[in-house]
């Protein structure tokens, strides 16, 4: 079974994230059902260009299917970057609010050619 990971959200917090140090360094984007998948391409499409990795994270099959459809034209955007890129899916448990939740890791990089 693939490794999970657990981080604490509290909406209500400005400070610590509760995030596990080594993802410190990577930036995460948080994709719902009414996310607009061409903003978070473009996101995602940023974060690749400066930082080349992201973590897409998705609660549930709609905002699953946005954040897939996301780096699907993400990858368009990085086209004339000459950039491409491989998605490494993963469940990561939260909790959000005292509830707990299972989100979809997406971890996306840089294709190596």
């Amino acid at each position: 079974m693939a490794a999970r990971h657990t981080v604490e959200i509290d909406s209500a917090s400005s400070g610590d994230t509760g995030i596990p140090e080594q993802l410190h360094a990577t930036e995460i984007l948080k994709v719902s059902t009414r996310s607009r998948p061409s903003a978070v391409a473009g996101a995602i499409a940023g974060v690749m260009r400066a930082r080349g990795e992201v973590d897409v994270q998705a609660i549930g099959a709609g905002a699953t299917n946005q954040a897939i459809k996301a780096i699907a034209i993400a990858r368009v955007y990085l086209v004339d970057d000459g950039i491409d890129v491989c998605v490494v899916p993963s469940f990561i448990d939260l909790l959000i609010d005292g509830e707990d939740r299972t989100a979809l890791r997406l971890f996306v990089q840089r294709r190596l050619h």
